[in-house]
């Protein structure tokens, strides 16, 4: 048991926080949008996997460009 949570806890730590940014702007629990992903990924054979890792990609890049400045020295 203490393996699986180690592995969960893993996942949940490198998980892009894609499931969390998600649920926060959708006003929902980051649970039911994990549960979302997993159960649509086994329904459909792994698209969903790919929307996941395709808005990971998102989010990192947006971070990336859209970095708050605290200064307009900062530019």
């Amino acid at each position: 048991m203490n393996t699986f949570q180690d592995i969960r806890y893993y996942f949940e730590k490198n998980g892009y926080a894609v499931s969390s940014r998600l649920a926060d702007r959708l006003g929902m629990k980051t649970k039911n949008v994990r549960l979302f992903f997993i159960y649509a990924s086994f329904f459909t054979l792994g698209i969903w996997f790919l929307v996941y890792l395709t808005l990971a990609f998102w989010l990192k890049l947006k971070d990336l460009v859209y970095t708050k400045r605290t200064s307009v020295f900062d530019l």
